[in-house]
């Protein structure tokens, strides 16, 4: 039995005529009736009624209907889906982000990503920036949205933004009375900031701002997550330097202040260049249109 056999007994069951059922199936009818006494005779079960006037489903007969009408519905949305996943139409698409970019531009990237392809399944997994780079490699993430860096032969990136870095202190703060803060406001402070070995670009920033005018900067706390930087310097603990797409929604008792030549760094959409999941073009058309030419988050709206 395959589903040849059970869309000739679907067709007899539905027009209860051999004649008219061959015709549907494009066969003559003794071929036809040979196929449905084949079917019946490999099922151990009569399916119909028949006499020279008139032929009737048997109880055993309409149960099969019933199952194979599902089976065959079944298996030709299968055929269908097949076609769209192959054409990244429908699927799954796992796309990784940093935890700023939760603020700034994965809302709009998914957004837009659902509507021109609502019947792809978007997983999202917030990772920290190291942990983005080796799920790629591995195959554990088709896409991500990170830091961009040195260009990479086995990434496919497009630029989406460009987030710069601030100042952020507790409200008492004397940073807090600057309009502006400079390298050498930070000499004696106390920063946080997530190690190297989490997001070696944000780090590298940080040490790279304060050793221009040579200060050494005192990284007293050295927590993984954005969310707890912001937190402790809320608990009076140190200052921090976070990304500007942080800034928009802080703690009451916080202030963000502007830096002096604040360094930037910019913020991509990559996937492996031998990505095989033919969900992820669209996703970097979609990217392309949010700000393939990249802008400057906080002067302009997604």
């Amino acid at each position: 039995m395959d589903t040849r056999h059970m869309r000739y007994f679907v067709a007899l069951a539905e027009t209860l005529h051999f004649g008219h059922a061959a015709a549907r199936m494009n066969m003559s009818q003794p071929p036809f009736s040979r196929q449905i006494a084949a079917i019946e005779k490999a099922l151990g079960a009569r399916l119909f009624e028949r006499n020279s006037r008139n032929v009737a489903l048997t109880a055993a007969g309409k149960h099969f209907l019933e199952e194979c009408r599902a089976v065959l519905e079944r298996f030709d949305t299968a055929c269908r889906d097949v076609q769209l996943v192959a054409s990244g139409v429908k699927g799954e698409l796992k796309l990784g982000f940093m935890m700023n970019a939760a603020y700034s531009v994965v809302p709009a990237l998914v957004r837009l990503y659902s509507q021109a392809r609502p019947d792809v399944r978007l997983v999202l997994e917030e990772r920290i920036p190291t942990d983005i780079e080796e799920m790629l490699i591995e195959g554990r993430l088709d896409a991500a949205v990170t830091f961009g860096g040195s260009p990479a032969a086995h990434l496919r990136t497009t630029l989406l933004a460009r987030d710069r870095l601030r100042l952020i202190a507790p409200r008492d703060h004397r940073l807090a009375e600057l309009d502006i803060a400079g390298p050498t406001d930070l000499a004696t402070e106390r920063l946080i900031a997530a190690p190297a070995s989490v997001t070696p670009t944000l780090r590298d920033a940080i040490r790279n701002y304060c050793a221009s005018p040579g200060v050494v900067p005192h990284f007293a706390l050295e927590p993984r997550l954005q969310h707890t930087i912001i937190r402790l310097v809320a608990e009076g603990l140190g200052i921090a330097l976070i990304p500007q797409s942080l800034c928009a929604d802080l703690a009451e008792g916080l202030v963000s202040r502007p830096i002096v030549d604040a360094p930037e760094f910019d913020i991509v959409l990559c996937a492996s260049a031998a990505s095989s999941n033919p969900a992820v073009p669209a996703l970097f058309e979609v990217a392309e249109r949010l700000g393939g030419v990249g802008w400057l988050l906080g002067e302009r709206t997604l």
